[in-house]
């Protein structure tokens, strides 16, 4: 059976990706900051207790990635999916706000990366030897027409880097490094004005995920397979 850790896996797209790899058949490891109020998440577990179990993470927070690392230290992982991250509003006339930007790349584009440490002895285990890091397409240094958003596209380019740099460095292990776009997307952070449903996105993405090869290590991919430009 394969094997997925989730984080952010309470709501929006990462509870779609819990949805989809159960009915699949994969076991989950689906990661929420606070599992006592994750009642969509709990359901959805109890739906799959075979396959679904529900852990505690605060991405933002390194002891807790540790611990739930050496939680499942005997556990392989075919698929690690940084999902978790956070949108702050900075916008063109705004006062810089220091701890609001430092909060969003601790969690945007810190945390994916000591997800990646901490969990590299079960990915190495695993059969594909996967590491998926949600993005932002307004990231892309390239694709900014529109400007502001400062903290949020700053945060998504920096952890855009670290990907790249995590598919050079693991390459030797066999690890792929992927940065997806999961497109603007119908949730709480898209609005309601997105474009695309959770579960469009999701299986697009999963798609995407599936046909990876190793050569495609340090990609930036959007959910319908399209390269993103940096």
């Amino acid at each position: 059976m394969k094997t997925t850790l989730i984080t952010g896996a309470n709501r929006g797209i990462g509870l779609e990706f819990s949805r989809q790899y159960a009915v699949d058949g994969w076991r989950v490891f689906a990661c929420t900051r606070h599992p006592e109020k994750s009642d969509a998440l709990n359901t959805l577990a109890a739906e799959f207790p075979q396959q679904i179990t529900v852990h505690k993470l605060d991405v933002g927070d390194h002891a807790q990635i540790e611990k739930l690392a050496r939680s499942l230290v005997n556990e392989s992982i075919d698929l690690l999916l940084n999902n978790a991250g956070i949108y702050t509003s900075c916008h063109k006339d705004d006062n810089i706000d220091q701890e609001a930007w430092m909060h969003a790349f601790l969690v945007n584009t810190i945390a994916p990366l000591k997800m990646a440490q901490a969990f590299a002895p079960q990915i190495a285990r695993g059969s594909q030897k996967k590491i998926i890091t949600l993005s932002s397409k307004m990231g892309s240094i390239a694709d900014n027409s529109g400007g502001g958003s400062y903290i949020y596209r700053s945060s998504k380019a920096a952890v855009n880097m670290v990907v790249k740099s995590l598919a050079i460095d693991l390459k030797s292990a066999g690890v792929t490094a992927v940065v997806l776009h999961p497109g603007w997307v119908k949730t709480d952070m898209g609005g309601l004005n997105a474009l695309i449903s959770t579960e469009q996105s999701v299986s697009g993405m999963r798609h995407v995920i599936s046909q990876l090869t190793r050569a495609d290590s340090g990609k930036f991919i959007a959910y319908d397979g399209q390269t993103i430009p940096w």
